[in-house]
Parts: structure tokens; sequence; C-alpha cells
């Protein structure tokens, strides 16, 4: 039986897994509208000639739409609290927080929280080893026998295929026993090679590079990877090779369970080990490890929205290796495909994340320069989707008519 744990962090590619409703109530709240951003290069360059001329001026009356937008989704979805963002060169910028960030306390949602990102983790994951294939310490097309022992296929699976989910490996998070033990000790540190043990107990799910499937077992091994080369522990190497450079300074890869003031709250249903559900708990002091690679990390809303385009830019990779990323591989949802740790949905390039009590989603639209961010207290999905594909099918239908991000998209495969 699939528990609603099962499926974290393998929702990513917009896709829906394990149908259940949030119990909590819903709360539509005040929105909070925080102030602008100070202007820099990094989060707001300059609009450029072919800015896309039919994004709306982000105006008094459209901003009226995106609240009702926005709480109608937190209506449908049972959202606790959301904080979302949608800027673009010369149009203006939408920046708001709905509902509660902590639903004992009733304390408000607030645009400066800190919040886990869950999958956004596999950009910075496989941003640095791009960066390591830059200096010329890997290569793409490097088998992943070369680093990591013990792999099956290891001799025939490359980075590349790992990076962009089609190695064929068995996804670790969808493993019956992982899953019981996740459901009940979620605040017990797991280590990358148990994370490996669970996926090498399945036999490989097909020839490498055949075909598309999101695997957060691929992450792990790049994580070992990028540890191999460099000589230091990954949340080292993001921070310095990859958060530092970016400008990223509130952004951060946890060890263990640490959660940084100020942070939401967040909330996910539990499951017994048999499978049923216990209910909606707050799982904010949960431990991330579990994900590592994957999902461990953690971030807020001004460095999501300069990470955006940083990641759909490729600013600290060369034209040639961000060429290579943007290379997509259908998933068999209609209009998206999957790059190098990175998807490109109806034009929209970024990613999703989900991890227990957290969504999000971070994507850049290069045709408008327009960025959007939304981050949610909870991972529950609705009628079997990702909450985050409810907010961002609501949000682009006005500000991006023509690159609507689909909120209602079949689930991609099993192993996906």
């Amino acid at each position: 039986m699939r528990t609603p744990t099962r499926t974290r962090l393998r929702r990513a590619c917009v896709s829906g897994a394990a149908a259940a409703l949030l119990v909590v109530p819903t709360v539509a709240g005040s929105a909070y509208a925080a102030p602008a951003p100070p202007r820099s290069a990094a989060t707001d360059p300059p609009p450029s000639p072919d800015a896309g001329t039919d994004f709306p001026r982000l105006t008094p009356a459209v901003a009226a739409r995106l609240d009702a937008a926005v709480r109608g989704a937190m209506r449908k979805t049972g959202t606790p609290g959301v904080i979302v963002g949608l800027w673009a060169p010369g149009k203006g910028s939408y920046v708001r927080a709905f509902g509660v960030a902590d639903e004992a306390t009733r304390a408000p949602m607030d645009p400066g929280l800190l919040m886990r990102i869950g999958s956004e983790t596999k950009t910075f994951t496989v941003t640095a080893l791009l960066r390591l294939v830059d200096r010329g310490k890997a290569g793409l097309d490097d088998v992943i026998g070369r680093y990591v022992k013990g792999v099956p296929n290891g001799d025939r699976i490359t980075l590349r295929e790992l990076a962009g989910m089609r190695s064929g490996l068995f996804n670790y998070s969808e493993d019956d026993d992982f899953n019981r033990v996740l459901d009940t000790e979620p605040r017990e540190p797991l280590a990358p090679q148990q994370l490996l043990d669970y996926s090498f107990a399945h036999p490989v799910q097909f020839a490498p590079g055949a075909r598309f499937a999101y695997s957060n077992t691929n992450l792990i091994l790049l994580g070992l990877v990028v540890e191999k080369i460099t000589g230091r522990p990954l949340h080292d190497v993001i921070a310095d090779d990859v958060l530092a450079p970016a400008g990223l300074h509130r952004t951060l890869f946890p060890t263990g369970a640490e959660f940084p003031d100020p942070h939401a709250h967040g909330y996910t249903e539990q499951s017994t080990p048999s499978g049923t559900t216990e209910g909606v708990v707050d799982a904010t002091g949960w431990n991330p490890s579990w994900s590592w690679a994957a999902g461990a990390m953690i971030s807020d809303l001004r460095d999501l929205r300069s990470w955006a385009r940083t990641l759909a830019t490729g600013a600290l990779l060369t034209p040639a290796t961000q060429a290579e990323r943007l290379k997509t591989t259908p998933t068999g949802i209609p209009g998206a495909g999957y790059g190098l740790g990175i998807f490109d949905v109806q034009g929209w390039i970024g990613h999703n994340g989900s991890i227990p009590g957290y969504e999000s989603l971070t994507v850049h639209l290069p045709q408008a320069g327009a960025t959007l961010v939304v981050l949610l207290n909870t991972d529950v999905p609705h009628a079997g989707k990702e909450p985050t594909a409810f907010f961002g099918e609501a949000l682009t239908a006005i500000a991006t008519p023509a690159h609507v991000y689909p909120g209602h998209p079949p689930s991609v495969p099993k192993s996906g």
C-alpha cells in the first residue's frame, strides 16, 4: 500500500501521487504586502529588448486578481499559509503572504520566513556538479562506477543520465522498508549509503538512457560524486561553490534537523506502519537527512527569486554547459521536459519541491524575464495533485496566459 509519506520528493515535474485531503481548517486570511526588495543586478535586471510584451503591468487591479486567485487556491487545497512572489522587468512586483505560519499560535505567514524547499535542492546539487565539469574535474559522460562502487549498471550509467533522471535506478523513496522507517522515526538521521541500500535492493527498471523516470537515488549518487571529487562535505561545497558566488545569504544545506529562525511551521499527513493515515501533524522538526542531496535545503523568497534567474540563465556556468543543462527529455507530461536537474514547463524553467510539511515552486520565464516563487507550509496533495501546481496554474493564467503552468497534468510513472 502506498502511504502519503512514501510519495515525498518523488512528486517533482508537476506530478501528482497519493490523493489526500488536508483536514486542517482553510485559512484565507488577509494578504501581507511586503515592500518591493531593493533593485540589484542579481534580483531585478533591467528590461531586455526581447522581454515578453503580454506580461501585464502589476497594477493594483492586477494584484487584486492575483490575490483572489491565491485565496481560491488556498480554499481548494486547504493550505494553511502561502508566500508568493511574482516579478518582471519594467512591470513591477507582486509579493504577498496569506494565512498562518503556525497553526498553534495563529502567527501570520510572512514573506521573510525561511522554508524547507525539498526537491529544489536538486538544482543546487547539480549546479555544484556542473561547476566541476566546467573546471575539468568531471565529465557528463563519465560513468558513475568511476566514483561510486557497487551501483547496479554502474559501468554504463553516466552522470548526465543521473542528472537527467534517465538512469533506470529504483527510487529509494518508493521502497516499503524505507517508508516504514520514515513513518515511524521521522526525526532520526539516515545516511546516504542507507538510502542507496534501499534502492539497490530492487532491480534496475530500464537500460540507462532509455527513458525518463524521476528518482531521488540519482541525486544521492551525484552528491557522493561531488564529495569524492572535492574531498569536502556536500553542504560545504554547495555553500562555498554555489551559494556564495550566487549571492544567496539566506539559503542553507542543513546537516541535521536544524531550522534557523524565523521559519514557518509545516504540516503533513503522517502514516502508521500499516499505511493508514494518523492525520495532519506538525513536521517542522523532522530530520530531512533522508533526502540529503535530493531535498534537504532551506531558503526564503528573496534568495529564491535571485536563484530562479541564476539557474535559468546559467550565470554560474559556461554557456556550453548551460546549453547541455537545458537539453530536455520528455517527461510524459504535455509541455514539460526535464534537463539536468531542471525542468522546462510551458517555458517556465526551474524546479519544484515537496518534503513533509512544505512545498515550493521556483521558476523563471526567459521570454518575459519573469520570475515566480511560491512557498507553502503543507505538502498534502489535493485531488492527487501537488498543492503548488494549483497556485502555479492560477497565477500564471493571469500573468502569462500564453505560458500557463499546468495545475492538472497526468501523473508521472510510478517510479518517477
